[in-house]
């Protein structure tokens, strides 16, 4: 599909706010959100101001702290549509909640889950490392595959336990169709995981409509937060079936009763969280998605879409670029991965980088990936410069 070529603009309300939370150095031009992603203004804001009482108050205002605490549990539901605040539990990364579900549930010999052959890492050890107890692994080829929910259903038998699979898949930017896959796992009393950490915070998501059983993804991309926090989303239903390894004072129902000599883990997602709080972090994500809820994440996924659409259009104009990521509607989101013809991936990504594109080496390729924000004049021009690399 070509995509003709088309003028991307904001609203006064949201070119506002970008004006206000966006001061990235005009060194830079930024496409990395699906690495690492810079704080948004409001974010720095907190992470400074909340220094600056520890520094002159210490823990003076805690309980303040954990009404905040509870406010980002609240915004995270909001932000993919959990029925209930108490669905979310708060994590330090997308590995540790991908270990929480794969160790949590009873496994028997002879028990397999289906995953992906494109899965970061993260989703793909954490289930090989149930080798140990029979379960067998079952990665499916994506790539060649004409529709690749149906090459994951039909990879699935009576022994499929679980099907994991990335919303979005980190190289190729592969944006998947979660309703379809969800209401196949609901109707064969399959457990659904979704790693979705290239997806929250980039386009609405909502684990209702997915049928999703357990959602994960860190903050420090498409949310625009701070590494070392992310969301764990636990089907209410599910939440006593998943074995509880970690235990501590933080997890338990009545948390902050430090007397009491009995105890029982939370009714709540918290039963997951061991001990104390990242407080910095809680502070720290909070503010990014409160921006996120305020732009209102139609306008964001708009934004964003467009945005890949423009990347794929300047690619599209070059002879010595060819994009890897499929551009079909629907079956992308922030991520545009591309080749070049002559140049070998890692050279044409330092010398990016040292030009100033933030990008990463993925797929075979070079991945950039702009937010909402992302002003066309950055993506034009980081294209350009690859465009032009010098590979003699």
């Amino acid at each position: 599909m070509f995509i003709k070529t088309q003028t991307i603009g904001f609203d006064v309300t949201i070119s506002d706010i970008i004006k206000t939370e966006f001061n990235l150095s005009d060194e830079l031009m930024y496409l990395n959100h699906a690495a690492v992603a810079p704080w948004p203004e409001r974010t720095k804001q907190a992470v400074c101001d909340f220094a600056s009482e520890n520094a002159h108050f210490g823990s003076k205002n805690y309980l303040k702290w954990v009404e905040h605490e509870s406010e980002l549990r609240s915004m995270l539901a909001t932000l993919i549509n959990a029925p209930s605040s108490n669905d979310i539990a708060l994590l330090k990364s997308t590995s540790e909640a991908l270990s929480v579900v794969a160790h949590g549930l009873d496994w028997n010999a002879g028990d397999n889950v289906v995953i992906s052959d494109q899965e970061f890492p993260s989703n793909r050890i954490v289930w090989e490392s149930l080798s140990s107890y029979g379960v067998e692994l079952n990665q499916v080829d994506l790539s060649s595959a004409k529709s690749p929910e149906v090459a994951l259903i039909n990879a699935c038998d009576d022994h499929t336990r679980l099907l994991a699979i990335s919303s979005v898949q980190y190289a190729t930017g592969l944006r998947m169709d979660l309703p379809m896959l969800g209401e196949f796992c609901r109707q064969h009393q399959i457990f659904f995981c979704i790693d979705a950490i290239q997806s929250i915070g980039a386009l609405q998501f909502d684990v209702q409509q997915y049928k999703a059983d357990f959602v994960m993804a860190d903050g420090h991309k498409w949310m625009l937060g701070p590494e070392g926090l992310a969301l764990f989303y636990c089907r209410a239903e599910l939440r006593e079936q998943v074995k509880l390894h970690q235990y501590g004072w933080h997890m338990v129902e009545h948390a902050h009763d430090f007397t009491r000599t009995d105890w029982e883990p939370a009714k709540s997602a918290r039963r997951f969280e061991c001990g104390s709080p990242n407080m910095l972090g809680v502070h720290a994500l909070r503010a990014s998605i409160s921006l996120l809820l305020e732009v209102g994440m139609s306008s964001v996924e708009q934004n964003l879409l467009e945005r890949t659409e423009f990347v794929f259009n300047e690619i599209n104009r070059s002879d010595n670029l060819q994009l890897v990521s499929q551009t079909e509607a629907g079956r992308f989101a922030g991520i545009s991965t591309f080749s070049h013809n002559s140049a070998d991936p890692e050279l044409l990504y330092r010398w990016l980088m040292s030009k100033g594109v933030m990008c990463a080496p993925r797929g075979g390729g070079i991945r950039f990936s702009p937010h909402f924000y992302t002003p066309l004049s950055t993506i034009e021009s980081a294209v350009h410069l690859a465009d032009n690399y010098p590979a003699d």
